[in-house]
């Protein structure tokens, strides 16, 4: 079977080329998703979570913090990278969801909330080997 495989490290980068300063896991399998950052203790200042939806939606791009037990940042993207919400998501609360659509959403440290902006466009870009 001839599978192409999957980027597991993905470069997130402003419009005119920048990289955010993390190292970006992309999560676009059930387990991964399921997982998440439930039950770690911390988060490297540097670290992040990419996830990826099959469609956009509100619904499914929200998340929950039960079980996370440090604050971490949230930014959702539109298809094309557009952010369209972000929020600092603080441990064990139930729910946080965007405010529109979303087909990625990116968890990281706190910081992550000053490196971008709402209407702001995201490049994903896989990480070469």
């Amino acid at each position: 079977m001839n599978r192409r495989p999957r980027a597991t490290s993905v470069s997130i980068c402003h419009q005119d080329g920048t990289a955010l300063p993390l190292r970006v896991r992309r999560c676009d399998t059930f387990l991964c998703r399921l997982r998440g950052l439930t039950f770690r203790r911390s988060l490297p200042a540097d670290e992040g979570l990419l996830f990826v939806e099959h469609t956009a939606s509100r619904l499914g791009t929200a998340i929950h913090m039960l079980c996370v037990f440090f604050d971490i940042g949230v930014v959702w993207l539109a298809e094309d990278g557009t952010v369209v919400d972000m929020r600092l998501a603080k441990p064990f609360r139930p729910y946080y969801a965007p405010r529109a659509p979303a087909r990625y959403y990116l968890e990281g440290p706190p910081a992550l909330l000053r490196w971008v902006s709402i209407g702001e466009r995201l490049i994903i870009q896989p990480e070469s080997a």
